[in-house]
């Protein structure tokens, strides 16, 4: 009896290109080391994968006529699976930071959160920054409004404001992102 939900095994280990036998075009564009590239019949690459001891792996199948690679298709795999790897390594995930300010913010905290906020947008994260408006101070929008520009003013060397400050809900919102080295 098989689970609900989840695929049969064979389904789940489909094969992204097609190699050898699979391929059923009648001629193929040839490529590899120590090989002429050129236009061969498929019984003809065939042969030569065999002689070398490798693969024929269909690299571009929409070509016409299709590409193929005469190579080791595991060796293939794995090292597309490293090269893979590497640029995730290689590629920084932005986070997005919160700062939050109430309406009567006093210039010391105003200082040492900007001073965090700057760091933060040097490390390349993006710092979302808002202002609480808790009971009867909703009715001091304009100071909220305020904060946040004199905010956007000591980060402007690094970083750019997204858009004009806006209200959600309770809160006046404001997104900076790094600026470009």
């Amino acid at each position: 009896m098989q689970r609900r939900g989840r695929k049969p095994f064979r389904q789940r280990l489909q094969k992204e290109h097609r190699t050898n036998e699979e391929i059923t075009t009648p001629e193929v564009r040839v490529v590899g080391e120590n090989i002429e590239s050129d236009v061969y019949p498929i019984q003809k690459a065939l042969e030569m994968a065999k002689e070398l001891e490798v693969d024929l792996v269909e690299i571009s199948p929409k070509a016409s006529p299709p590409v193929c690679r005469l190579i080791d298709y595991k060796k293939f795999l794995y090292e597309k699976k490293k090269r893979e790897k590497e640029q995730k390594a290689k590629s920084k995930q932005s986070e997005v930071k919160e700062i939050r300010f109430t309406p009567n913010t006093d210039d010391h905290d105003f200082d040492f959160k900007a001073k965090h906020a700057l760091k933060f947008l040097q490390d390349g994260n993006k710092v979302k920054c808002y202002v609480q408006f808790k009971g009867r101070a909703i009715m001091f929008k304009d100071r909220g409004e305020l904060l946040l520009l004199k905010f956007a003013e000591r980060l402007a060397e690094a970083g750019s404001l997204e858009s004009m400050p806006k209200m959600e809900g309770r809160r006046m919102i404001a997104i900076f992102t790094p600026k470009k080295k």
